[in-house]
């Protein structure tokens, strides 16, 4: 199972791509508000949730996905829930994707250290101790992370690829005339 957390003023783009792509790919998932049932995004979008946080446990979880976006990436760090889901995927070597300004939620936290990674430009103060990339999408280790909305189909693409396969996630960009 994957988790996309949602929270209020999260970058619509990055996080529906992401869910989009993985549905396609049929790969099991999930938005997950933080917060409310319906969640609205940076740009005003609102969002109805397939469940609150509250709704769901680590177990079953391979994957969690931080979409970007402000203030979404903070309502994202703050919750502490959220922080119980990553430590736990960290501590059982599950993947972890984030784009755009959520980097930096992994990053505050060292997991990215001594790893590369990338992040929206002038987020890259916060991925402590991390090797910062130029690239759309930078795997490393058992991280995903992505530069920003011009990137989320990269960075859905990349994350098919991984949990399912490289045949799958370019058979979806013949699909999708990426």
């Amino acid at each position: 199972m994957v988790y996309i957390f949602l929270a209020d003023g999260f970058e619509e783009i990055e996080a529906l791509t992401v869910v989009d792509v993985l549905r396609r790919a049929e790969i099991d998932s999930k938005m997950v508000s933080v917060g409310n049932e319906i969640v609205t995004g940076a740009h005003g979008i609102p969002v109805v949730a397939d469940c609150v946080i509250d709704d769901v446990s680590v177990k079953g979880v391979d994957m969690l996905i931080l979409p970007g976006g402000m203030p979404g990436t903070t309502n994202l760090e703050q919750n502490e829930k959220v922080q119980h889901f990553l430590q736990f995927a960290v501590d059982n070597q599950k993947w972890i994707a984030a784009i755009c300004a959520a980097p930096m939620v992994l990053g505050k936290k060292g997991y990215l250290k001594d790893r590369e990674a990338i992040c929206y430009p002038g987020c890259e103060k916060y991925l402590l101790g991390a090797v910062i990339k130029d690239n759309h999408v930078n795997v490393s280790g058992k991280f995903i992370t992505s530069k920003g909305p011009g990137t989320a189909m990269d960075f859905a693409l990349t994350i098919v690829s991984v949990l399912k396969n490289e045949d799958i996630a370019h058979q979806l960009r013949v699909q999708m005339l990426y």
